[in-house]
């Protein structure tokens, strides 16, 4: 994977835009709230934000929230471990958390029986500190 320099350095507009966009958000955003913050910006159609998205997500600076349908910052863009994400169902707040030994375990289920999973999400629902 690349460094994160080499990662900012190569960002198309697009990216750009779509970072900053979560980035000033600071939770994670559907793509369509994401189009609609950004048309004035010249991003006009949902392929648009779909496209950056995964170009972004494949670079290891975003990850989809899949039970939510949206899209986070990574905290770490040189991890190759499965995030935990943890998720606030009051306040929607979302925290990343990287565990070698966990995500070393979870691959290891599958691949003693076979299986060669494409890649991992671990989703876990409560209350944050603030909210319980």
């Amino acid at each position: 994977m690349k460094n994160v320099n080499e990662n900012f350095n190569s960002l198309t507009r697009n990216q750009t835009l779509v970072l900053d966009c979560l980035k000033q958000a600071r939770r994670p955003l559907g793509a369509y709230t994401l189009l609609e913050s950004l048309q004035k910006k010249g991003i006009k159609a949902p392929l648009q934000v779909y496209r950056t998205l995964n170009q972004l997500a494949d670079k290891g600076m975003i990850h989809k929230i899949e039970s939510l349908n949206a899209w986070t910052l990574c905290c770490d863009t040189k991890h190759e471990e499965t995030p935990i994400f943890v998720i606030c169902k009051d306040c929607g707040d979302v925290k990343e958390h990287l565990d070698k030994q966990f995500s070393k375990n979870l691959h290891r289920i599958p691949t003693d029986q076979g299986f060669k999973p494409d890649h991992s999400v671990v989703e876990i629902y409560g209350q944050c500190g603030n909210c319980s």
